[in-house]
């Protein structure tokens, strides 16, 4: 599997880690699922969520991007995983708004720290 592949992958995990993470705190909160109170957990949720806003709040491309781009080349096509992960990671909307669902999920992951707040670890 190629480079390019694998950090698409990474990318992807990470964006599942980022999306999916929210509505399983709040399954989590309602189940009473311990794991969705560790502070750890909520701290790398909260911080990845933050990175995001803050590539988009300054303009920059996300890294992971710029490294596959730099990968690929001038590569077109690509095999099954590149082409889906592609259409689900990457949409042609105005950079504005992209910037703007960061910032609201940012600030829904913050109300959710603070309505359902992580527990501290017991030394």
């Amino acid at each position: 599997m190629p480079l390019a592949d694998i950090i698409l992958i990474i990318h992807f995990v990470f964006v599942l880690f980022v999306v999916g993470s929210l509505p399983l705190i709040w399954i989590g909160a309602w189940m009473r699922w311990g794991f969705v109170r560790n502070l750890r957990f909520r701290l790398a949720h909260l911080a990845a969520i933050l990175f995001v806003v803050g590539e988009s709040l300054i303009g920059m491309v996300c890294p992971l991007t710029v490294w596959e781009d730099s990968l690929r080349g001038a590569e077109t096509g690509g095999n099954f995983i590149q082409r889906w992960l592609h259409r689900i990671l990457f949409y042609d909307v105005p950079e504005w708004v992209l910037t703007t669902v960061y910032v609201l999920f940012a600030l829904l992951v913050a109300i959710t720290f603070r309505l359902l707040p992580p527990r501290h670890l017991k030394s």
